[in-house]
């Protein structure tokens, strides 16, 4: 709250009714800022007292922080956690989950209670990982090995039995691998992962360049982005055998007058340039030039 003053004017003219009368206008004034401000906290808190608001914002720091930590741990354990769980890394990941949401709803729970386990969690992930790659026993005990069960165009029935995968789960792994009849199948794996790997008989998998014998085809590498968003990338530039002064001239060839006009543009392993303007900038104008 506004504290109460009295403005006083070192002037000779300056009499007690003239100081009486600035005195009560700011008191006016000071009473009406405190009631702006009291009434501004119970709009964003929701008529909350202070210890409430202080509890709240406590739980959303903590939150930020829980959330940073399961991030970097996340990181740590590598990029295959996003794509492909084996069966330790699985638990690892619903774990983490449980452990961090205990100290993010009760402030009563030190912070530590929920990084410290999460920390040890991803200490051991990452020593069992090292230990998978060093050893194959620990490997074969920890993430299994992958299962035939497509040998030579014959179901393996022992080894399904033993996964318990019936017929119909393989059947429909088959034709989300694009295969809609198990006679087209030479040999399918059930990878660690879950996954179904399959291998197409002669007679049904595709035709290649080799197959056909055909020369001079159009040789497909990654392209190098080279802008995006107005936004040079030297690191693409110099992977593609270019410099700037090459890439300046090819833009202008296009109507950009520098990097800061193209949506995006990339060359490809052939050397082919493709570039699309910004929309107020030839109006979403694009090409492809050899």
């Amino acid at each position: 709250m506004m504290s109460k003053m009295t403005i006083i004017y070192k002037s000779p003219h300056n009499s007690a009714s003239q100081r009486q009368k600035i005195n009560v206008r700011y008191k006016t004034a000071s009473g009406r800022m405190d009631r702006l401000l009291q009434n501004m906290r119970q709009l964003l808190t929701g008529n909350k007292t202070g210890r409430e608001v202080t509890a709240m914002l406590i739980i959303v720091i903590r939150t930020l922080l829980l959330y940073t930590a399961v991030i970097f741990s996340l990181r740590i354990m590598g990029k295959r956690q996003i794509g492909e769980l084996q069966p330790s890394e699985l638990v690892v990941a619903i774990m983490i989950s449980d452990l961090a949401t205990v100290p993010m709803a009760s402030v009563d729970i030190p912070l530590l209670s929920g990084v410290v386990p999460v920390l040890t969690l991803i200490i051991a992930e990452v020593i069992t990982s090292y230990l998978s790659l060093k050893s194959r026993r620990i490997r074969k005990f920890i993430t299994g090995e992958p299962s035939i069960v497509v040998y030579d165009g014959i179901i393996n029935e022992s080894e399904l039995e033993r996964l318990r995968f019936n017929i119909n789960d393989l059947l429909e792994e088959l034709r989300f691998a694009g295969f809609y009849d198990v006679a087209d199948v030479e040999v399918a794996v059930i990878e660690t992962s879950g996954k179904l790997s399959v291998i197409p008989r002669d007679q049904a998998r595709t035709v290649t360049v080799e197959d056909m014998r055909l020369s001079g085809v159009r040789h497909d590498g990654l392209p190098c982005t080279v802008i995006t968003d107005g936004q040079l990338n030297r690191n693409e530039l110099e992977r593609s055998g270019k410099n700037e002064k090459w890439l300046a001239a090819e833009l202008k060839k296009h109507g950009a007058e520098s990097a800061a006009d193209v949506f995006i543009a990339s060359i490809s392993a052939e050397g082919s340039v493709f570039v699309q303007l910004r929309e107020n900038k030839g109006k979403g104008k694009r090409g492809r030039k050899r």
